[in-house]
């Protein structure tokens, strides 16, 4: 097993607890999700297939396909974040029907929030993507 692999792996990995996670959270604590978390959700879940079928069947260009789905969730997740930072104001938030985007379900050790796990998912995903497109294009030489 090369290093692509392993961050391959590895982003399988942290794309699958980020899912498992975020439904455990609505299915077993019953937290509504807000909007900003179903549309983090909607570019993390596509992520663990992605991964998974490419360690299945190798494909080179999973980078390609990956890469645009983790910014997406980045960017969705950074915004998020400085709203739960009170650095956005809740006024030009995009959640107006349901549960506020600013309501803090876990808050662990003062800071850790669901939107703070997301941005670290998805900072380590954008970090291997990166490890595995320098393997890739190494292997080319």
């Amino acid at each position: 097993m090369n290093s692509t692999s392993t961050y391959i792996f590895l982003s399988f990995i942290v794309a699958s607890l980020a899912t498992l996670g975020s439904l455990f959270f609505s299915e077993i604590m019953e937290f509504i999700p807000c909007s900003m978390c179903w549309y983090q959700r909607i570019f993390m879940y596509p992520l663990v297939l992605i991964f998974l079928i490419n360690m299945l069947y190798p494909d080179e260009r999973l980078v390609k396909y990956a890469m645009p789905l983790a910014f997406s969730g980045w960017g969705f997740s950074v915004y998020h974040n400085l709203l739960m930072f009170d650095i956005i104001p809740e006024s030009i938030v995009p959640c107006v029907q349901g549960v506020p985007c600013s309501t803090e379900y876990i808050n662990w050790l003062g800071f850790i929030t669901i939107p703070l796990l997301s941005l670290i998912s998805y900072s380590i995903i954008i970090i291997l993507l990166l490890l595995i497109k320098k393997g890739i294009s190494s292997n080319e030489k």
